[in-house]
C-alpha cells in the first residue's frame, strides 16, 4: 500500500474557497487502477494560515506513479496554480509519499458494504 499526501497552508479566511476547488473538481481516481481512497484533511489553524492535507491510498508506489502520468491526472491537475483574485495557500503544495511497511486492522469492526 502507498499513501500520498499534499500538505497546503490555506490563507486564514480563503479555506471556504480552497474546500470549494477540491469538492468541484472532477478527479477521475476512480478510473485508475489501483486506487483506494481518497480524503481532504483539515488540520491545526496557525496565525497566518490552516493546514489542510490531500491523502490518497493506493495498492502499490507503482500505481500511484501511473496516475501521475495519467490523461485523469493531468485533466484533474489541469486548472491547478491559476492566478486567482486572492492567493488561496502560501507557497507550493509539499508532497509526501509512505510505503506502507506495517499495518493493523480492527477485527472487531464490521465490514462496510460497498457502495
Amino acid at each position: 500500500m502507498f499513501i500520498a499526501m499534499n500538505r497546503f497552508k490555506v490563507v486564514k479566511g480563503e479555506e471556504p474557497a480552497f474546500e470549494t476547488i477540491w469538492s468541484s473538481r472532477k478527479t477521475r481516481l476512480d478510473e485508475m487502477p489501483g486506487f483506494i481512497a481518497f480524503h481532504l484533511l483539515k488540520g491545526p489553524e496557525r496565525d497566518d494560515h490552516t493546514l489542510y492535507s490531500s491523502h490518497t491510498t493506493w495498492a502499490s508506489k507503482e500505481a500511484f506513479t501511473a496516475w501521475t502520468r495519467s490523461e485523469q491526472f493531468r485533466e484533474s491537475h489541469r486548472n491547478a496554480g491559476q492566478p486567482r483574485d486572492r492567493p488561496v495557500y502560501l507557497g507550493h503544495p509539499e508532497f509526501e509519499g509512505f510505503e506502507t511497511v506495517l499495518s493493523e486492522e480492527n477485527p472487531r469492526r464490521p465490514a462496510q458494504a460497498a457502495e
